[in-house]
């Protein structure tokens, strides 16, 4: 499979996600969640005109193109003009929002002086392995490409195809040249035609495409499901998608954000809309899991690729769920992923699939443990429910007894008590690593250095905190649980300790993680470096003040060293990870602090580059090319996206 790095737009439904091109190629098409599963290696489609060669809709010399979604949806237009031809398309591409379909809608205007003799083609080849090879088999309107667990339907609403090429198109498909007699064969790779016609001057025509993806059921049974979507009314299912999304988008915004009254804050309003329209498509609507971001790395030639679900980033999101009025979202995330996810011994690893099985790591977290009892309150604080609260006690508890215990052996902290040689995990507690540890040390933040952190001490302090206002929000509710009275004093036990430990681990930061020389915190014991990841300590675990001198001669130091010349913010000195890029996440860190001190200009000037840099279609990056000022890595990156909606609710609400 060929890299396909920026993922420009992004549509789909509750079960699916398709991701495009700024010329409005589909790169990759997922279902039936947003991780499970990508079909194509790609999806190419083209016109011969008049006996030209095949002229790709996505790649022609002659092609100019301009693409925009319909306004608050998640439907994409790509107008292409082909200006050899003087020929005008437009595509239209969207998901049905009750069907697993993806509807293609192309409209052909002749805009010049001659006839145009016209055939429209689609090129598909799907990915295949060995354990699950990919055939196909042609049928009047299309083809169906199939393997031993998923179909792949692609066929026309109300045009049969004219002819079709199964085994080795890929030789004659540039110039139009396909043939095959058979009907069905081995090979992932089709081509079927379209004949369309003569357009006249002036004239329109249209071609309505539809891909249907399901499972490999009998044969009959999947040619009857195509019949049935053919006979779909594309047009109502059109209006009731713009619908819906605009209907979404209203319902959703939860800051109240008016109509704008200027270029600026009509660019903050578009993102701020995006952001809504995005995050449905990052979720798993079963459990509540949300990927990172649509995939842009299945080869692992730069990263370890995207579309996982981190606990970490997902209660980021779900914070910016809460401020937007989906907080059945957020509740399902923590009612049911997350205990679906956690291990025995209460920690979270550092990332799963969205269905809540555990996905490829390399390493662990421990602030992944950490923010998921940080989010629960969070979540407590916009519902003030507190069955949330008593359904997540546990889970809260087993992870905390987890944080207690690594603090302890990370820390050097004595002070064991029967409570803790009670827990679940005693094998991994029993014995001791090369370290002399009992616990794997932790990954940072940013998942590229091992060892003791400021973030994941913050981290823990925070969660720390968080169980201590579990308890004080749910109060004498404790009754409710059986031996209400050992209840109690295992709370005061747990609150006494975890006080102590609160205690311990600000005084570690300051003995360990505070440089004399340059008077300002750094991000470990060991390298010393500024870190972007420093100001969690502040916002949002708040182990020291934003208005200490300590801090405050952080951020002077933060400032000279991780400030560029555009005014984006790298995460931490010598960043080397995709050219050390300027992050939208570490501007919006800086501008939560600013907000938090009341240097309202300062907070305006680092928040201007993210929304001077977003995408074409409004989508947040997790990179910005310091050259172009253009988002060059993982656009629509979920974080990113939550921490602009956490800015916004400090501005507007």
């Amino acid at each position: 499979m060929e890299n396909k790095y920026l993922n420009e737009a992004i549509i789909g439904n509750k079960n699916m996600i398709a991701t495009f091109t700024g010329k409005g190629e589909m790169q990759r098409i997922y279902f039936p969640t947003k991780d499970s599963r990508q079909y194509i290696d790609f999806f190419h489609t083209g016109v011969k005109i008049n006996n030209s060669d095949l002229i790709y809709l996505h790649d022609d010399v002659n092609n100019v193109y301009k693409q925009y979604y319909d306004t608050d949806t998640n439907i994409l237009n790509t107008e292409i003009t082909n200006t050899y031809f003087n020929l005008k398309i437009v595509q239209t591409d969207y998901m049905m929002i009750k069907e697993n379909v993806l509807v293609k809608k192309y409209i052909f205007l002749n805009d010049g002086k001659i006839d145009l003799d016209m055939d429209f083609y689609i090129h598909s080849q799907l990915l295949t392995d060995y354990n699950n090879h990919v055939g196909c088999k042609i049928i009047d309107c299309g083809m169906l490409q199939y393997a031993h667990d998923f179909s792949f339907s692609t066929f026309a609403k109300s045009h049969n195809i004219s002819k079709h090429q199964i085994n080795g198109s890929k030789e004659t498909i540039n110039r139009g040249e396909i043939y095959d007699k058979d009907y069905i064969g081995m090979s992932n790779d089709t081509s079927i035609c379209y004949d369309l016609g003569v357009i006249k001057p002036k004239e329109k025509k249209t071609l309505e495409i539809c891909v249907l993806i399901g499972e490999n059921k009998n044969i009959s049974e999947m040619e009857n499901e195509v019949e049935r979507v053919k006979k779909i009314d594309l047009n109502k299912e059109y209006t009731s998608t713009k619908t819906y999304w605009r209907k979404y988008v209203k319902s959703h915004n939860g800051l109240n954000i008016k109509e704008p009254q200027n270029s600026y804050d009509e660019k903050i309003y578009e993102i701020y809309k995006r952001s809504i329209l995005l995050f449905p498509l990052l979720m798993n609507s079963e459990t509540g899991g949300i990927i990172a971001s649509p995939e842009i790395d299945e080869n692992f030639t730069q990263c370890g690729r995207y579309a996982y679900c981190w606990t970490r980033d997902a209660v980021f999101m779900t914070k910016a769920l809460d401020i937007l009025k989906m907080d059945k979202e957020t509740e399902k995330f923590y009612k049911i992923f997350c205990k679906k996810t956690q291990s025995k011994n209460g920690m979270w690893e550092q990332r799963f699939f969205t269905d809540g099985k555990l996905a490829p790591c390399w390493g662990y977290q421990v602030d992944e443990t950490a923010s998921v009892v940080y989010g629960v309150y969070e979540h407590y604080k916009y519902t003030k429910s507190e069955k949330f609260l008593k359904d997540n006690l546990s889970m809260c508890e087993k992870a905390v007894d987890f944080l207690k215990r690594y603090v302890k052996d990370w820390l050097n902290i004595d002070g064991k008590d029967e409570h803790d040689k009670d827990k679940v995990g005693e094998e991994i507690e029993e014995s001791k690593n090369q370290q002399g540890h009992k616990y794997h040390v932790s990954y940072d933040i940013w998942e590229m250095c091992e060892g003791i952190h400021l973030y994941s001490l913050a981290s823990i302090y925070g969660a720390f905190d968080s169980i201590m206002k579990i308890y004080k929000a749910l109060g004498d509710k404790t009754s409710d649980f059986e031996n209400n009275r050992l209840k109690e004093e295992k709370i005061l036990k747990n609150e006494r300790e975890i006080e102590k430990l609160q205690t311990e681990i600000k005084k570690y930061i300051n003995k360990n993680m505070y440089d004399e020389e340059k008077k300002c915190y750094v991000r470990n014991t060991e390298d010393g470096k500024m870190d972007i990841s420093i100001l969690g300590s502040v916002i949002p675990f708040k182990v020291f003040k934003a208005k200490e001198n300590k801090i405050k001669n952080t951020i002077e130091r933060i400032n000279l060293s991780l400030r560029t010349y555009t005014g984006g913010y790298q995460r931490f000195e010598q960043d080397h990870y995709r050219n050390g890029n300027p992050w939208p996440i570490a501007n919006l860190w800086m501008t939560l602090y600013y907000l938090e001190t009341g240097e309202k200009k300062k907070a305006k000037e680092t928040f201007d580059f993210v929304v001077k840099t977003a995408g074409k279609h409004h989508l947040l990056g997790e990179q910005i090319d310091n050259a172009t000022l253009q988002p060059n890595w993982v656009l629509g990156l979920g974080w990113s996206h939550a921490m602009f909606i956490i800015v916004l609710e400090k501005l507007y609400g």
